[in-house]
């Protein structure tokens, strides 16, 4: 990780994260009280940004490429939750709020760049700026919901009904995911997933 500040691309980087959707609307003030806090790394595929279990806890933005949310159990099974792309976030608020470890991990699935900051100092930012507050939480429940309606959607739709829903939500990441990834994500054989992707029936 880098400090914004001795990043070499740092005057590209501030105005990617002055674009980011989380954080548009801040005042000059805003980011003047945020920059010092963040942090930028340029991570690799397959990098772990975040241990599933851990206490120590962090707000991510992502300015390029592509983040996941992964689930393991004991035995290593692992279930993709979600994938976080370009001007989305990614963070461990529930947990932190209510005590417990992180419950997933977070990894970088391409070459990726992402800004970060520790979630106790994102919070302290947030809570004096209580509109922010509000729209980040909301933010946080719609993320919950998403991951709620995709496990729904690994049991109700078959496989074509899967791939669809996907494209229908998330048609900008369909080149950008490698194939393993997306086949993972939707509970498919790697097979399955590209004819259904160069099936004239989708």
């Amino acid at each position: 990780m880098t400090p914004l500040v001795d990043h070499p691309e740092h005057n590209v980087i501030r105005l990617q994260i002055k674009k980011h959707k989380s954080l548009q609307g801040l005042s000059a003030e805003d980011f003047a009280a945020l920059e010092p806090h963040l942090e930028i790394i340029d991570a690799r595929k397959g990098d772990f940004l975040r241990n599933q279990g851990v206490r120590d806890m962090a707000q991510y933005f992502v300015l390029e490429g592509i983040l996941k949310r992964v689930v393991s159990n004991p035995a290593g099974k692992e279930m993709i939750l979600r994938f976080s792309g370009e001007a989305d976030m990614e963070t461990s608020y529930a947990a932190w709020r209510t005590g417990t470890p992180t419950p997933y991990a977070i990894v970088s699935v391409t070459k990726s760049r992402v800004a970060c900051l520790p979630l106790v100092d994102w919070v302290a930012f947030l809570e004096k700026r209580p509109q922010l507050l509000q729209q980040f939480e909301f933010n946080v429940m719609q993320v919950m919901t998403e991951i709620m309606a995709h496990i729904i959607t690994l049991h109700l739709l078959d496989a074509p009904g899967r791939f669809q829903r996907f494209m229908r939500k998330h048609p900008e990441m369909l080149e950008h995911l490698p194939q393993k990834e997306l086949a993972s994500y939707l509970n498919l054989a790697p097979e399955t997933l590209s004819r259904l992707k160069h099936s004239g029936k989708i």
